[in-house]
């Protein structure tokens, strides 16, 4: 269902944050409309037609719904149990070579990308169904697509390039606020895409599997780990060595977490103690205790390394996910590392997330759930947006 949707919980949570930080709420709330721009850039060399699919949660009234190519959301209506066929929201895309200017409003959600074929989406009497192509039964499964995540609010724009459930059509994001000044990033290096999908291939191990090839020989998508093993692909227990060895390594030393950046006297310290790894505050008080994760948890960070929206065993939870997918938790007694020469060192790491991010221009992914630790997502923002981009790029 869409409110599973990674940009919602990454807009409320940046929301919070960044309201310590920008202008007064009525200040910022005048100089941001109700929909932007969005240049849409096609600079991917292929000849197919593109659609493109704006698809949200308005965050107003909470009801989920889609945008046209004026930005006018309109609401879900109808749907079945079974899902039923979704009705056709496509708006045409820019063809190789060209760019298209639409816009979109203030919501949560993701804007969608196919080539060739239009995605099939499906509703319930509650919502939308989105696409599941590591489900052998998706109807889209077939269907080279991708999407950014944005949201959109009084406080601003945020807007992402994701590769927390696949890697499948290279894009970039970018956003240009009232001054003038561009940020973007989600860029990749020459081929950076065959160089993913080869790399992911040449991976011992069984990495392999969570490539997905069509008939014509065209390679859709990378899998994430974390679908991999749901759809049976990769093995579940891939990473059981490494978290056991460092659930061990704080047998005998004490994990410091310092979550946030801005209060670094804010700090939680961790042992382990039978299979929990128990964090106190700086009185000596627990206040966190989470049992050793399984692989699963660690590709997903849920689970045993669920993450509530609080200002403590969500900040602790979120730390610890980043550092056992980045491989750094045995090693690194204070957390979160951001020395990103010193991840992905064990041979037993989510190489996913490894190849993804060795091929950005700058470094930066959204490769797992939690990649934003430490500042490494491919994310642009701006509290006084004017205009977002999306390029897809060569490949």
């Amino acid at each position: 269902m869409f409110s599973r949707v990674r940009s919602r919980a990454l807009g409320v949570a940046l929301v919070l944050l960044c309201s310590l930080f920008l202008a007064p709420r009525d200040a910022v709330a005048a100089a941001v409309p109700e929909t932007i721009p969005l240049t849409i850039k096609n600079n991917s060399g292929r000849g197919d037609a593109v659609w493109i699919y704006v698809l949200g949660e308005n965050l107003t009234t909470g009801r989920l719904g889609y945008a046209d190519a004026n930005g006018q959301f309109r609401e879900w209506s109808g749907g079945s149990i079974p899902p039923s066929p979704a009705p056709d929201v496509s708006i045409p895309g820019p063809g190789n070579g060209q760019t298209k200017t639409i816009r979109i409003p203030k919501l949560s959600g993701r804007v969608y990308f196919s080539f060739r074929d239009k995605i099939k989406f499906l509703l319930t009497p509650t919502g939308l169904v989105q696409p599941a192509p590591w489900n052998p039964s998706d109807p889209n499964r077939n269907i080279l697509f991708d999407w950014s995540e944005y949201t959109l609010n009084d406080s601003g724009l945020w807007l992402n390039s994701s590769q927390v459930d696949m890697f499948s059509v290279p894009h970039a994001v970018g956003v240009r606020n009232a001054s003038g000044t561009v940020k973007n990033t989600g860029h990749l290096v020459s081929n950076g895409r065959n160089r993913i999908l080869d790399s992911i291939k040449n991976q011992p191990g069984g990495w392999a599997g969570l490539i997905h090839t069509r008939s014509d020989g065209l390679r859709l998508r990378a899998l994430a780990p974390g679908k991999g093993i749901d759809a049976g692909l990769l093995s579940p227990t891939i990473m059981n060595s490494y978290i056991t060895k460092a659930w061990d390594a704080y047998r005998t030393k004490t994990l410091t977490v310092i979550p946030f950046s801005s209060r670094p006297d804010t700090r939680f310290y961790g042992r382990t103690q039978g299979n929990a790894m128990v964090f106190t505050n700086g009185a000596g008080q627990t206040v966190a205790t989470f049992q050793k994760p399984s692989t699963a948890n660690v590709f997903g960070c849920d689970g045993a390394l669920q993450a509530p929206n609080d200002t403590v065993v969500g900040p602790i939870a979120r730390t610890l996910c980043a550092a056992l997918n980045r491989s750094t938790l045995d090693r690194i007694s204070t957390q979160p590392s951001t020395d990103a020469s010193r991840f992905y060192q064990d041979v037993v790491t989510n190489h996913y997330s490894r190849k993804i991010h060795n091929n950005m221009v700058d470094g930066k992914a959204y490769a797992f759930p939690f990649d934003d630790v430490g500042g490494f997502e491919s994310l642009v923002h701006d509290g006084n947006p004017v205009q977002a981009y999306v390029t897809l790029t060569a490949f």
